[in-house]
Formats: C-alpha cells, sequence, structure tokens
C-alpha cells in the first residue's frame, strides 16, 4: 500500500496541477488530501450541485474543501434538460458524466490547469460504468485507477491519515435508484432524497431506496438489518414512505449492494 500511495504522489506530481471532481465521498476526498499534499496552491476542487445529488453531500463537500485549505468551485449541472439523460437508458451516465466533465474541462482552462483528475478507483474497472467512456473520450485522468488503489487501500489509508470520510457509506447520484427505460423527474428525485435521508436519520447506514413507481424497495447492508426489522422502526418507515406517494413498502432482502439495478440488464454495455 505504501508502494501505490508513492506512485499516487509521483503521478500527481508529474501534472503539476489540477483541477479534482470533487463528490465529497471516501474516494475524492482522499485524492482531494493527496493532491493538495504533493501539489499545495496549485490544487483546485470542483463540486457539481444539482437535484440528482443529496444536498447532504454539497454541504460536506464544503466543509472538507474548507479544512484542507484549497480553493473550492461549485457548479450547477442541467442533467433534467437533456433528454438522453431523462429517458433513463443504460447508458445515461455517459450523459451525465460528458456534460459535467466537459464543464470541468472548461473551467481548468480558464484556470490554466494542466489536468482534470477525477476518482474513479482500481475496483471501478470491472463495473459497468459508461462514464468512463465519456471520461476518456475528454482526456479526464484517474489517478487512483493507475495506482491501482481499491476501495479498502482507500479506507484503510483515509483510517489511518485520519480523514473523518474512512468509513463513509458509499453513495451515487439519486437517478441510479431509478429502473432503467423509467423517465427520470425532479418529483421522483425528490421523494428518493426526502426517503433516505429520513431513513438516514434513523440510523441507518448504507442504505439505497430504489424507485420502482408505486413500489419503495430499501437496501441496507445485512448487519442492519436486525435493527431494521424492530416492529416500531417499521411502522415509522412505511408511514412515512407512504406519505411521499409509495403505495408499497418493502426491504430487499439480497440487501445492499451497488449497481443493483443493473442486474434487469441482458448486455452490458461500456
Amino acid at each position: 500500500m505504501e508502494k501505490k500511495l508513492a506512485n499516487l504522489k509521483k503521478i500527481l506530481s508529474r501534472m503539476k496541477s489540477v483541477l479534482v471532481a470533487f463528490s465529497g465521498g471516501v474516494d475524492s476526498t482522499f485524492l482531494l488530501k493527496v493532491a493538495c499534499e504533493v501539489l499545495k496552491d496549485k490544487v483546485v476542487a470542483v463540486t457539481a450541485n444539482s437535484e440528482i445529488y443529496p444536498i447532504s453531500e454539497l454541504e460536506e463537500a464544503k466543509k472538507r474543501a474548507q479544512e484542507f485549505g484549497v480553493k473550492h468551485i461549485i457548479i450547477h449541472t442541467e442533467e433534467l434538460s437533456q433528454e438522453e439523460f431523462i429517458n433513463n437508458t443504460p447508458r445515461r451516465c455517459y450523459f451525465c458524466k460528458k456534460e459535467l466533465f466537459s464543464k470541468l474541462k472548461e473551467i481548468a482552462k480558464e484556470k490554466s490547469l494542466n489536468c482534470v483528475v477525477d476518482a474513479s478507483n482500481y475496483d471501478d474497472i470491472a463495473d459497468f460504468r459508461p462514464g468512463r467512456e465519456a471520461a476518456r473520450e475528454l482526456g479526464i485522468r484517474s489517478p487512483l485507477e493507475k495506482a491501482k488503489f481499491t476501495k479498502k487501500d482507500i479506507r484503510t489509508l483515509s483510517h489511518r491519515i485520519k480523514l473523518p470520510t474512512w468509513n463513509k457509506p458509499s453513495l451515487a447520484c439519486l437517478a441510479s435508484r431509478i429502473p432503467y427505460q423509467t423517465r427520470i423527474s425532479k418529483e421522483k428525485l425528490k421523494r428518493i432524497g426526502e426517503g433516505e435521508k429520513f431513513l438516514r436519520e434513523l440510523g441507518i447506514r448504507q442504505v439505497r431506496l430504489r424507485d420502482h413507481g408505486d413500489i419503495a424497495r430499501i437496501e441496507i447492508a445485512k448487519e442492519e438489518m436486525s435493527s431494521f426489522l424492530k416492529e416500531n422502526l417499521l411502522e415509522q418507515i412505511t408511514d412515512r414512505l407512504k406519505k411521499l406517494g409509495y403505495t408499497y413498502v418493502t426491504l430487499d432482502l439480497e440487501g445492499y449492494r451497488t449497481g443493483s439495478m443493473n442486474e434487469t440488464l441482458e448486455e452490458k454495455i461500456d
């Protein structure tokens, strides 16, 4: 792991200056921290804000950037103005990332920064991520992936250097909660966001609220299921989610897993 870290620092050093696509999550926080250590004031962090991101994530990104003393820019992205995005095909993420990375490239050019980097890690290579295609097309660099950092590596080193995000639950944009071929709307994203916020306030750490129209399919980590199944908690959850517009509230017995919406795909497109 120390060799990987040394390699990551070498990769960043060669870039001279970078714009970091910064969500405030586990991976991008670690990347930003190391980039600041290596490149000092030659780093700018940029966070996207729109209906597809939980509001709490923006606030956390602001806090981390302030702690690191890095210049932080917040931009607004307009995914819901793109038919290709709201039609929600399996290539949805391609259009989302293309818009984001295009804007980041413009900012990097304005700020005379050599590279735009994202926090894709080595584990992401095996996952279905059409957004990687947009990154390749636009020349976005992925230093964590290049240095072969896995998610486990990132969490371990984040803990070692006392980053508060080391054990933060994995997150993804709210659009990933809606089945492919089901149109995405501001209203759906809002109720998903409110529902997940409520579940987290009950103390459930790793959660996804998958929106199947009238059905709310809740995914939580298996180790949290015993506390979830307490009768009084079930009543609170059912009542709240029905008020948000769901008719049926279900618990997925397979538990939380990344990319569960991809399980319906007959073939994967990269």
